[in-house]
């Protein structure tokens, strides 16, 4: 079956995860990709487990094959005259050349947009930054942790008493490498339209920013960011979550408070707490917030959460369900019946299951073409079959320590 980037050539220097989370998702739609890692030391993502002292020989390396699958691995040098050649022959017969190293890098070795986009003037080059390409901290080192803490998330995660909070997982990286893709894509589509090329850039920081719209809005026309959510507090007590009495947790999302309180009450079985006026609307539910949370956390207490589940099902249309953690999702029913999951045979591991990408597409699905290349495994094939050199010259590029 045909998918959407088939025939689209993408070169891609990166490492870590931002510029390789971006690659992937490409990878994955159909393109090519072909990732240039540096001849001795590679993606330092290779080596991330082993840094942390673990023993990988008879497991995956997690953070390497989720943000290269389906790739093909290039070696270079790219310090040495005679990559330059062959990056000219790659970047001649490629769509989209893509990095993520900090500004002025690409351009001391010869990489920048300026060169490249006059090889191959419909060239896509795309950008991963920190801070962005302008302003006085352009130029800074940037990671994910730094995106997380620049961008105000830190403030806006937990509750109005905690210190800033860090969240788990990169996000930062995996929202700027999927905004990436999103604006790789948005140019493919503008070159087919017009023939031209052109550069784009999406930092840690922008990414980050735009992932808190809504925040950001209030602050841009009202003068004042949304606050930190107080669980002990909401002020809608039926926009929030409670813990059950296995430890688990419900959450719920009815935010026309008034037009469930009644039954709601009932299936609690605390008919009493719709007498009197103290929580009849959802303005006295709101002054009263922190008496009722207080009462309701009593009363999801003395049942488990799949008691909840059902006598909340049975009751009527609640808007509610399981709060989850990471390490529940792979056994919710809902992220396995809508394919979220995916099998991906690994030569030396046998079978992995991987995150698929959240777009379903009804004509050219997705597809995960495979595990991570090993390091250079591409090298040779590439350059001989590809891009027209003779084994001899491929022999003299590895005595020389290029490739």
């Amino acid at each position: 079956m045909t998918r959407p980037l088939e025939g689209i050539r993408v070169i891609d220097w990166t490492i870590w995860q931002q510029g390789p989370v971006a690659s992937m998702m490409l990878a994955d739609l159909g393109a090519d990709v072909i990732k240039i890692e540096a001849r001795e030391e590679g993606d330092p993502g290779r080596g991330v487990l082993r840094a942390a002292g673990v023993d990988v020989s008879q497991m995956a390396n997690f953070y390497f094959e989720a943000h290269n699958r389906g790739k093909r691995s290039v070696t270079l040098d790219l310090k040495r005259p005679e990559s330059k050649e062959i990056m000219k022959r790659l970047v001649e017969k490629s769509d989209v050349f893509v990095q993520n190293f900090r500004p002025g890098v690409a351009k001391r070795l010869g990489l920048g947009d300026e060169v490249l986009c006059k090889i191959n003037p419909k060239l896509i080059y795309a950008s991963g930054s920190g801070f962005g390409l302008d302003g006085p901290d352009a130029e800074r080192p940037c990671m994910d942790y730094l995106g997380l803490a620049r961008s105000g998330i830190m403030n806006a995660a937990g509750s109005s008493d905690d210190p800033p909070l860090a969240i788990q997982g990169a996000i930062a990286d995996q929202m700027a490498g999927s905004m990436l893709a999103f604006g790789i894509m948005t140019a493919l589509l503008h070159r087919e339209r017009t023939g031209e090329g052109q550069t784009i850039d999406v930092s840690l920081l922008g990414a980050m920013t735009w992932l808190q719209g809504l925040s950001m809005a209030s602050r841009l026309m009202l003068g004042n960011e949304l606050p930190r959510f107080s669980r002990d507090s909401a002020f809608n007590p039926l926009w929030n979550h409670y813990r059950c009495a296995d430890d688990r947790w419900i959450a719920f999302a009815m935010a026309q408070s008034d037009r469930w309180w009644e039954d709601f009450a009932k299936v609690l079985g605390r008919q009493d707490l719709l007498e009197g006026d103290r929580f009849n609307s959802m303005m006295n539910r709101g002054i009263h917030a922190k008496l009722l949370i207080g009462i309701l956390d009593e009363v999801f207490a003395t049942a488990s959460r799949e008691e909840w589940c059902k006598r909340l099902d049975a009751a009527g249309d609640f808007i509610f369900t399981i709060v989850n953690s990471v390490g529940d999702l792979p056994d919710d029913p809902q992220v396995r019946a809508n394919g979220m999951i995916a099998n991906v045979e690994h030569p030396n591991l046998g079978p992995l299951e991987m995150l698929n990408l959240p777009v379903r597409f009804s004509k050219t699905p997705a597809e995960i073409r495979g595990p991570a290349p090993e390091f250079g495994q591409h090298t040779e094939l590439l350059l001989t079959e590809e891009l027209g050199f003779s084994w001899d010259e491929v022999t003299e590029l590895r005595e020389k320590q290029v490739i």
